[in-house]
């Protein structure tokens, strides 16, 4: 006991701290006006977009944040996108891109996405990426750290 009779709160772990974020993360998107294309539809390309901002709302949802990577002078560096259409979204609809991480390797990470329209849960995309992790300094592969394997659960989907 300290003065006053209580005792001092106990340290808390080292950053980063595991959040209680799901490991099916949703991030979601209105597509707008200014992401269709001639064919009257959702640009095939803004599926990418989406994929890689819910991919960084995700880690940093589990406290990997831009600053923390900087800190850490690493980071991830697509190397190969896959995407399977499916259906076509219009303007206006509301997309959940779902996302997760399904293995992490000593250089290397595999994120899985499925894009669905909101309204009706209708899959309009799925899509893989292989993310590459490297030392900002040197651009080489770098070793993925424990710490940063412990934040994300993986789901094998």
């Amino acid at each position: 006991m300290t003065r006053g009779g209580f005792l001092p709160p106990s340290p808390l772990p080292p950053p980063p701290y595991r959040f209680p974020v799901p490991a099916l993360f949703d991030h979601h998107h209105i597509a707008r006006e200014d992401e269709i294309d001639a064919q009257g539809h959702v640009n095939n390309l803004r599926y990418l977009h989406w994929a890689i901002d819910a991919a960084v709302a995700h880690s940093r949802e589990q406290g990997w944040t831009h600053a923390r990577y900087v800190e850490l002078g690493i980071g991830w560096v697509v190397r190969q996108h896959t995407i399977k259409y499916l259906q076509s979204a219009l303007a206006g609809d509301e997309i959940i891109v779902r996302t997760w991480v399904a293995d992490m390797q000593r250089f290397s990470s595999t994120r899985k996405y499925k894009m669905l329209r909101a309204r009706d849960g209708v899959v309009l995309a799925t899509a893989e990426t292989q993310w590459v992790l490297v030392d900002m300094q040197t651009r080489s592969l770098a070793r993925i750290p424990q710490v940063l394997i412990d934040s994300f659960e993986m789901v094998s989907q």
